[in-house]
């Protein structure tokens, strides 16, 4: 089964079909910068422009970064604040619409490094914002945003997002030392048996990671920066 995925982000919308019995892109994605400001209207836009992009008529699936219940937009932190309420299915003609994390959490439990695993597992993607998704045995616990969890007085997510390194020039290894930090706390309250680090900061793994040390395994994603558009095809397959 065929689905389109398309992932909004803070900085970027990407799409593309999704083999969701392979867990793979069956063609090149196409990204469209996100709109400044990134309002309903103007999102939904260039939503439709993926879907035509790909003259797509079967079932599509969107991320959103935010917390999305029943399709409803309860929380924008990282877009205009107009959101807030908005029925996003409805005004993405009907498409599946869930958090941007807990998609990526799906296909990495799905297709990548979380396959298989028991016990709790937590997914945290670093881009413009941190997201989070939370798992049991499998099983998703929906929209925890652990990016806004607190950190010296802040959202976490102020302190050890990718956006953050690049908007101070933080080196890698003195942005591993708020990751790391970052880490410790949700090991803390969670006591997982595995971190996965995904967003677009996974593609650049290898310049941080090796500068973490926890108790608890952390790994990159094995889909990297594709498990959002993955994740959402794999929520509107039929």
């Amino acid at each position: 089964m065929n689905v389109l995925g398309i992932d909004i982000g803070g900085s970027g919308i990407k799409g593309a079909p999704v083999d969701t019995e392979a867990g793979r892109l069956i063609e090149e994605r196409l990204r469209v910068p996100t709109p400044q400001p990134a309002g309903p209207d103007d999102v939904a836009g260039v939503v439709a422009s993926i879907v035509r992009h790909f003259a797509w008529n079967g079932p599509v699936g969107v991320t959103f970064p935010g917390v999305v219940v029943d399709g409803v937009v309860r929380s924008a932190a990282n877009v205009d604040r107009s959101w807030l309420g908005v029925d996003a299915a409805a005004l993405f003609g009907g498409a599946t619409v869930l958090n941007d994390a807990d998609a990526a959490g799906v296909a990495e439990m799905t297709f990548g490094r979380g396959r298989g695993e028991r016990g709790t597992v937590l997914v945290l993607t670093f881009g413009t914002g941190i997201g989070s998704a939370l798992f049991t045995d499998g099983t998703l616990v929906p929209n925890t945003e652990l990016g806004h969890l607190e950190l010296h007085g802040k959202d976490a997510e102020h302190r050890a997002s990718a956006r953050v390194r690049e908007e101070h020039d933080l080196s890698w290894e003195k942005w591993a030392e708020r990751v790391q930090e970052y880490l410790e706390h949700v090991e803390m309250l969670f006591s997982p048996s595995l971190i996965v680090i995904g967003g677009g900061a996974s593609r650049k793994a290898g310049k941080f990671l090796p500068h973490i040390t926890l108790a608890t395994p952390v790994v990159p994603a094995a889909l990297e920066n594709e498990a959002g558009i993955i994740g959402a095809a794999l929520a509107a397959r039929p």
